[in-house]
């Protein structure tokens, strides 16, 4: 018995260590709470914008949102560009089940549980887009199947009325048929989810070109401003020169018309001097005579 519990211990004691391990926590790891948080946002400011592209103003209010409701520790805090990522994300996945339920002709359904929400916002604008493009995939509607096209029917009826042709014959040439248009619709629907994904590639550069754009016309806007604030200040400064020398012009003016007032007072006075020493001369005169 010693020998088998000393057996048994060594294979019992291993066992903790080979228990599976946590999974790493990423830091921005979103929460099913904080992504329909998210899409909420987004999605109203998506509409607003007549389901334009958002700027980066936007992203941020859309960040501000979220973090109101979840951001109330540092890793769960989001960014502006956190938010923009995660709902590309979202669009992609968004993409891959709307390229699945469509290749089943409509007998699958999405059990993602953003599907729906993302579908009323991005979905029908999507299909709006591909009624206009004239691409292969019109020719085969997810709502009909390639049995209901009437060929089928009409060959029916042509095999009926002819005895040299024989219904057998004809039924695995409707069953390849209808392989063959099932298989095509699959990869067209793959090749327009595909082709779908490229336009967000293209909003991106448009949205980076928009911003330069804005950029120039505010550095344009900002050189005429100052180019108005010179012309303004350079004709305040000429204003003020003017005014400078006619205030110069008016001192010399009075200070020679003080001048001239000053010498007519002298000689006025020495007139009255010289006036007032004669009669005073003649005076003695005639007292003495």
């Amino acid at each position: 018995m010693g020998d088998l519990t000393e057996s048994v211990t060594p294979l019992a004691l291993p066992a903790p260590s080979h228990q599976p391990s946590p999974m790493p926590v990423r830091e921005d790891c979103w929460s099913e709470e904080a992504t329909s948080t998210l899409i909420d946002a987004w999605g109203r400011r998506h509409l607003e914008l007549n389901r334009g592209n958002l700027r980066q103003k936007d992203w941020q209010e859309v960040a501000d949102a979220v973090n109101a409701l979840h951001g109330h520790s540092k890793k769960t805090h989001r960014t502006d560009v956190q938010c923009k990522n995660r709902i590309d994300t979202i669009k992609k996945k968004y993409k891959t089940e709307k390229a699945r339920v469509s290749s089943s002709s409509r007998t699958l359904t999405s059990s993602w549980i953003f599907y729906d929400r993302m579908d009323a916002l991005i979905g029908s604008s999507s299909s709006a887009k591909k009624a206009v493009s004239p691409s292969p995939s019109t020719s085969v509607s997810p709502l009909s199947p390639p049995m209901a096209l009437p060929l089928p029917m009409s060959y029916k009826k042509t095999l009926s009325q002819s005895p040299a042709i024989s219904l057998p014959q004809k039924r695995p040439a409707d069953k390849m048929d209808e392989g063959y248009f099932r298989r095509n619709y699959s990869a067209v629907a793959a090749a327009a989810a595909a082709a779908e994904a490229e336009p967000d590639e293209d909003e991106e550069d448009d949205d980076e070109t928009d911003e330069d754009e804005d950029e120039g016309e505010g550095m344009r806007r900002l050189a005429k401003a100052i180019e108005r604030f010179g012309e303004v200040y350079e004709r305040v400064e000429a204003e003020k020169l003017r005014q400078m020398v006619d205030l110069e012009k008016q001192r010399m003016q009075f200070a020679k018309d003080l001048e001239v007032q000053r010498l007519k007072m002298f000689m006025d006075t020495q007139v009255q001097l010289e006036r007032i020493k004669h009669n005073k001369r003649s005076g003695s005169d005639d007292i003495y005579s």
